[in-house]
């Protein structure tokens, strides 16, 4: 019932975002549809005693000037003192540009913005690596609901570095997620 409240909630603020774009009463028109995809993703290396690789690629669109929504794969190779695993499975997200270049409101000399983020990741975990028992299935299903905010900052006219934090709200049984989870990500 929680994370259906809080879907529910970040869903209003969106809608609250979309209607007061409408009411602003711009005259610009809305990009072409080709110029409202954007691809990018992230990629994590962590070497020691705990190795952990992640690859997430992500393909998404504008939906406002304020709203996007995109999906991706995502493949994790971790391995640790006591075992090895992959993980693999897909993510959608919603993200809400809250400000759009923060250098309106504190002279900082960069035009960086804010946003927040939901996102529900759905993973491939092996049993035998994050559990004690078995049913005879190699594999289990582990879906998860993150949400958070995070920094944009454009690197370009059609690209930006994004810095999120964001917070497993659905709970973290299995340990997977970093309380927060932060992640670096490259849109173009």
């Amino acid at each position: 019932m929680k994370k259906v409240l809080i879907v529910i909630m970040f869903l209003a603020v969106a809608a609250g975002a979309a209607g007061q774009y409408a009411e602003t009463g711009k005259s610009e028109e809305r990009p072409p549809l080709k110029q409202r995809f954007f691809f990018g993703g992230s990629f994590g290396l962590q070497f020691g005693t705990v190795t952990n690789i992640e690859v997430a690629p992500l393909a998404g669109i504008w939906l406002l000037p304020r709203v996007a929504v995109g999906a991706g794969p995502s493949y994790q190779f971790y391995k640790d003192p006591f075992g090895r695993t992959s993980i693999y499975g897909g993510r959608a997200m919603l993200q809400l540009t809250m400000i759009q270049d923060l250098n309106n409101l504190i002279p900082i000399g960069l035009n960086t913005g804010i946003f927040a983020h939901a996102e529900y990741e759905a993973l491939s975990l092996e049993r035998d690596f994050f559990t004690t028992g078995s049913d005879g299935s190699r594999r289990m299903y582990y879906g998860s609901f993150l949400a958070g905010a995070g920094i944009s900052q454009p690197t370009g006219k059609r690209s930006s570095m994004n810095i999120t934090f964001l917070w497993c709200v659905t709970g973290n049984e299995y340990g997977i997620y970093d309380t927060p989870e932060i992640r670096v990500e490259f849109y173009f």
